[in-house]
């Protein structure tokens, strides 16, 4: 396979790097100091590009310059950063890392809701910043018996809505269809779910079908007491309308994974007590990168061996 000219555009785990180097002549994009000749230097041997979810995005331009390239492995599940209609038009196939982090995203969304609600963050500095001689830490919020609207209900949703079950919780849900398999209500309404509930966690998918799908009238339905929890994509939240809710206190607080401009994150929300902020890691641990980054390489040999893609986006 080291005939063949994959195009990185950022980096996997070392020892799937190494792995990757190991099979394919690998053009490690990020690290050229001027890419745009590298790009068209190479243009013509490469055939595959592996691709992140946080990273610079597959456009229509980048594959247009690209006249040999067959295969796009992207090391993540979501995939708004990827032209899938030119890639289709193309007939370039496209793969992600599906299913491996549902448990880790899933952790997070409660490791934030735990954190905003208990005042987990506030009470780390409290402590350690002295405040605790002062006197007590002001109290949190309770999850038992609290409502959770979860929006978004496909694999990592549905980690999710089990957890928050296990926290005594009652689960409801937002999407665009009903699931008839799942034992939990279901809202064609969002603003209505969002009137209902005590906690609004995000799990959907990113991209133009879900932009600003929580918008002004979804958080002035949440009301004063309601929390929002994002480990979806920054783009489903208005950001402007989201912090001025905050600043004024017309929601209880949230607890963020991921931002509309990352890694820029509004100032507004730094300074504030009842917001928890995370810089999008989701699934941010050594054994699901790993993982993923072993199925970005198995999506790769799959294609150029003739075989179908273990995991297809298109």
């Amino acid at each position: 396979m080291t005939n063949r000219t994959v195009l990185a555009l950022g980096s996997l785990l070392p020892a799937e790097m190494e792995q990757l180097e190991a099979q394919y002549n690998v053009i490690k994009l990020w690290r050229e100091v001027d890419p745009d000749r590298t790009l068209h230097t190479h243009a013509a041997q490469i055939q595959g590009i592996v691709s992140t979810y946080n990273g610079p995005g597959v456009s229509a331009k980048l594959m247009e310059a690209l006249p040999n390239l067959e295969v796009i492995a992207q090391f993540g599940v979501g995939v708004d950063n990827i032209d899938l209609g030119v890639a289709q038009t193309r007939q370039i196939a496209v793969s992600n890392t599906p299913d491996l982090l549902t448990d880790d995203t899933a952790d997070t969304a409660l490791s934030l809701l735990l954190a905003v609600s208990r005042r987990i963050v506030e009470g780390d500095m409290y402590v350690r910043t002295g405040n605790w001689a002062n006197g007590p830490l002001p109290l949190g919020s309770s999850l038992s018996g609290k409502v959770v609207g979860v929006v978004g209900l496909g694999r990592i949703g549905q980690a999710i809505a089990r957890r928050c079950a296990a926290f005594n919780m009652m689960v409801v849900y937002h999407g665009p269809r009903e699931k008839l398999d799942q034992p939990y209500r279901y809202y064609s309404d969002l603003v209505e779910m969002a009137r209902d509930v005590d906690y609004l966690v995000l799990a959907c998918v990113g991209g133009e079908g879900t932009r600003h799908l929580v918008s002004r009238s979804v958080l002035e339905a949440m009301g004063q007491k309601s929390f929002l929890i994002n480990i979806a994509r920054g783009s489903v939240v208005d950001e402007l309308a989201l912090v001025e809710m905050l600043v004024n206190r017309r929601i209880g607080g949230a607890g963020l994974d991921v931002f509309a401009h990352e890694p820029h994150v509004p100032d507004e929300l730094k300074s504030m007590d009842n917001v928890v902020l995370t810089p999008h890691i989701g699934s941010a641990t050594l054994e699901t990168r790993a993982k993923m980054g072993q199925l970005v390489i198995d999506n790769l040999a799959a294609h150029f061996d003739g075989r179908s893609l273990l995991t297809p986006v298109v």
